[in-house]
């Protein structure tokens, strides 16, 4: 699967701000079948703190949509125990476990009500997404090259 310019953001942002040692993207569960179809976007690993960052991401510019509300909160769920199985499967060394969903545009009602009910999944959406994205355009502002 080839990764989408979002992933990219999300991946500068792990690495700026994070502070993250390594990122990948398109990452797939070891051991092939239908566990091996499923993806993780973007993770991000910090050997210092041993956090693990998983991220989910959908830069979709109309909104977060599969097919109707409850399908897309369904699906979200579902790409979050991929997340959750990876990270206690393949990353038992690190301690902290972050699971992200990122997404520039998630329509305010059913979608975000229900996905703040996903309680160890943290969302970067909307207002979120933006001051992420504001936080690595200060830090850009800073560097300057040669």
């Amino acid at each position: 699967m080839q990764t989408d310019v979002g992933e990219y953001i999300v991946g500068a942002y792990l690495k700026s701000i994070k502070k993250c040692d390594f990122v990948d993207y398109n990452i797939r569960i070891p051991g092939g079948g239908l566990k091996g179809l499923s993806e993780l976007d973007v993770v991000g690993l910090n050997y210092n703190t041993k956090t693990a960052y998983l991220c989910e991401v959908t830069t979709h510019i109309r909104g977060l949509l599969y097919g109707d509300n409850k399908k897309t909160v369904q699906k979200i769920r579902q790409k979050h125990e991929v997340q959750k199985e990876y990270a206690y499967t393949i990353l038992k060394d690190f301690h902290n476990i972050v699971f992200m969903l990122w997404s520039p545009y998630v329509p305010n009602g059913y979608i975000t009500d229900h996905l703040k009910e996903i309680e160890t999944l943290e969302l970067v959406i909307n207002q979120d997404y933006t001051a992420c994205i504001n936080e690595m355009r200060v830090i850009a502002s800073h560097k300057v090259r040669n």
